[in-house]
């Protein structure tokens, strides 16, 4: 059977990243989240959440302007003075590595560790639902208390090295 092959490479590893921003709308406030998070000079591929099986977790690094970077995240913008919101991303890493893992993302009104709380118990279960143990779940947040217009974003950020 022939090999097929992809757009992009299979990802072998992984980055957690989040920021906020207020902006002079809220497409500029989710740019500056971006810019925050360390992931603003590239172009996001939003994917579904799935973590390739094998994938490791790494430390953030400067992504090359302009690459094509595989993403999952939650994001969210709000013009509400006073306001706190917040986003997480949570990653269940499988015990066995042959298998993939799952990602999960949550955003909306809240603190960051009331949200956080509830995307890890929401990866824990998606994992649970595939019957696969866990090795570990790893997780970012961010929280913003609005000004005038606000974004937020967490992420993980899958890359091949």
């Amino acid at each position: 059977m022939k090999e097929l092959q992809t757009l992009l490479p299979q990802p072998n590893a992984f980055f957690l990243a989040a920021g906020a921003s207020e902006g002079w709308t809220a497409l500029n406030a989710f740019d500056g989240a971006l810019l925050a998070a360390g992931i603003g000079d590239v172009n996001l591929v939003k994917m579904s959440s799935i973590l390739p099986p094998a994938c490791k977790p790494i430390q953030p690094f400067q992504l090359p302007y302009g690459a094509l970077v595989p993403v999952a995240y939650a994001a969210y913008t709000s013009a509400e003075p006073g306001e706190r919101i917040a986003a997480a991303v949570a990653v269940a890493i499988p015990e066995d590595e042959q298998l993939p893992g799952l990602i999960m993302e949550y955003e909306g009104r809240g603190t960051k560790q009331d949200i956080e709380e509830h995307v890890r118990e929401m990866a824990k279960r998606g994992m649970e639902t595939r019957h696969r143990a866990i090795k570990s779940i790893e997780s970012i947040s961010v929280e913003h208390k609005v000004e005038k217009i606000a974004g937020i974003i967490a992420a993980v950020v899958l890359w091949t090295i």
